[in-house]
């Protein structure tokens, strides 16, 4: 017979990825109630879930013994981004340090090769995960399974605001130009250079994180 922390996980899951992808709204209320009828299960697991949600910041406990969807803010939102320059930009200088290998590199440069050629064949959330999977190989190359770990749980925590953000023309043309900039940079061994690009990369993201987090907010209001 499944045990309520069986039963919680895949609770757990769901809500997560609806909080991460900003299907709820900011101070969205989560009763035991509802989710026990969605799910099909008795309150216990739906209680073991929310507790376990509550622990890794995505729900915060009400007074009344309630939870609401504790969303990133705006600030949060601006931190995110400058923890996840001080990561890159100490993967990008090890990288050119130590000179990138073509053929571990070849990949990327040929799947951004293949966007700008043809710009239009992909939307903004396959634009997004391509992004993410251009940085988190990068730094996967360092060989440092820490610095991958956080930077795996950054990039969860922006995923939204990337798919928001490349549906800009304008911000998927520079988006590939730095990324082939980048890949050159680490090949030929220059340290300055491939900093200056990570921090052109990500600072032109963070520009328009006001504007993805409205973007963000009216989708979740949207949904409901």
């Amino acid at each position: 017979m499944p045990t309520s922390s069986t039963l919680s996980g895949p609770i757990v899951a769901t809500i997560r990825e609806r909080i991460i992808s900003w299907q709820y709204p900011p101070e969205h209320r989560l009763t035991e109630e509802a989710l026990s009828r969605e799910f099909n299960v008795s309150r216990s697991p739906v209680r073991e879930a929310l507790r376990v949600l509550a622990t890794s910041g995505l729900v915060k406990r009400m007074a009344n013994r309630g939870y609401a969807v504790r969303q990133v803010n705006l600030r949060e939102i601006e931190e995110i981004y400058e923890v996840r320059l001080a990561l890159e930009l100490y993967a990008v200088e090890t990288l050119a340090s130590r000179g990138g290998s073509q053929e571990a590199l070849a990949p990327l440069r040929k799947s951004w090769e293949a966007v700008r050629d043809a710009p239009d064949n992909r939307n903004g959330e396959e634009l997004a995960e391509l992004d993410t999977i251009f940085h988190e190989s990068l730094v996967a190359l360092v060989g440092n399974e820490t610095l991958l770990r956080n930077v795996k749980a950054i990039d969860e925590r922006l995923l939204v605001f990337r798919m928001i953000d490349f549906r800009r023309r304008e911000r998927l043309e520079s988006s590939c130009a730095q990324h082939l900039d980048l890949i050159e940079r680490i090949e030929a061994k220059d340290v300055e250079g491939a900093r200056a690009a990570i921090r052109t990369n990500i600072g032109h993201g963070r520009q328009n994180v006001r504007e993805t987090l409205k973007e963000a907010v009216a989708r979740a209001y949207a949904a409901l």
